[in-house]
């Protein structure tokens, strides 16, 4: 199975889990889509933001001394972007609606992103 196809799989699995769940990006921490699951078709440049953010996020936790970077909230008044890291070189964008219960997205979307690491890690090694 490709990356894209296990990646997508876990992007569905994280819907059902979290019915709140908008869409879904994942892509390169150089803004490159790996897959989403975005309606709307502003998954390239929601990529290219979380490239930025994630590049900024890393930098605050370094500065800090608030250890390795493993999530940014923002919130808005139409609901929730949060990204998590999903291993050194991805990271896992989700899209949720407003009253999401945000202790269950950030266990499911640590998750998410510990399996996502793990298949980018496996397929980018026998590559």
């Amino acid at each position: 199975m490709e990356l894209r196809d296990e990646v997508r799989q876990e992007m569905a699995r994280l819907r059902e889990r979290i019915p709140d769940v908008d869409g879904s990006v994942v892509c390169s921490a150089d803004g490159l889509t790996i897959a989403s699951d975005m309606d709307g078709g502003f998954a390239e440049q929601t990529g290219a933001l979380s490239s930025a953010l994630l590049a900024l996020s890393r930098r605050m936790a370094n500065m800090t001394g608030k250890g390795a970077f493993e999530e940014t909230l923002v919130s808005g008044g139409e609901g929730y972007a949060v990204l998590y890291a999903a291993g050194p070189k991805i990271v896992l964008t989700v899209l949720a609606r407003p009253g999401t219960n945000l202790g269950l997205l950030r266990l499911e979307g640590r998750k998410t992103a510990a399996n996502l690491a793990a298949i980018t890690s496996r397929i980018w090694t026998t590559q």
